[in-house]
């Protein structure tokens, strides 16, 4: 009977071994996927404490580039629309002309400094955009053909005097749009002093443009 005792005890032993291992498997299992989970935990927190921090500098950089604007903006010279700054032709030019006045240079002079800090900290360009009415040149305009070659040399002209002003030659470039892109009908002058404007926008710099710029080509 002592041997039939014995025999039932070293069946049973294999048994809780093996029920040992897998619980030994188990917990590793859970202790693996448990600092899986922490280490996914810390890097979404890593990431969105990044995010937070681009987003607050974001912000500060819009708050300096608007408190730049702030006279303007009060004195309805420049207006401030998702980002995009127009300022009003009168205020840069004579009419038909593309010569800077002394307070479109002044007013560019005042915001050379708080685009070129947001650019340095930004990976955007400045695209610098014409815009006229739908009048044609008065006769005996010999300088442009037409509204195309007028907002072209406008855009032109405002671009080369933010970069004399410390904004990056890299940084910035020249667009045209003559009359197509009206913010207002061209019924009355009113409505037509309003479009006969300029516009510095921020846009994503090309991806190849910005590699170059990096590598120092």
């Amino acid at each position: 009977m002592s041997e039939d005792i014995d025999g039932g005890v070293e069946t049973s032993a294999p048994i809780w071994a093996a029920f040992g291992d897998l619980m030994s498997v188990l917990v590793g299992a859970f202790v693996l996927i448990l600092v899986s989970v922490i280490g996914v935990q810390l890097e979404l927190s890593s990431k969105l404490e990044q995010e937070v921090k681009q987003r607050q500098a974001e912000t500060q950089r819009r708050k300096t580039l608007e408190q730049a604007l702030a006279g303007p903006l009060a004195a309805g010279r420049v207006t401030l629309v998702n980002g995009r700054i127009g300022i009003s032709g009168n205020v840069l030019f004579a009419l038909n002309s593309a010569q800077l006045q002394p307070e479109g240079r002044a007013l560019l002079k005042s915001l050379a400094g708080p685009l070129s800090a947001y650019l340095r900290a930004s990976d955007q360009i400045l695209m610098v955009s014409g815009f006229t009415d739908d009048q044609r040149l008065r006769e005996g305009n010999r300088r442009f053909a037409d509204n195309w070659e007028l907002s072209a040399q406008r855009a032109l002209t405002v671009t080369r005097t933010l970069i004399d002003e410390g904004v990056p030659a890299s940084s910035v470039f020249a667009a045209a749009f003559g009359s197509e892109q009206p913010v207002s009908p061209n019924s009355d002058e009113p409505g037509r002093a309003k479009n006969r404007r300029v516009e510095i926008a921020p846009v994503p710099r090309p991806s190849g443009a910005a590699a170059a710029e990096k590598s120092g080509a």
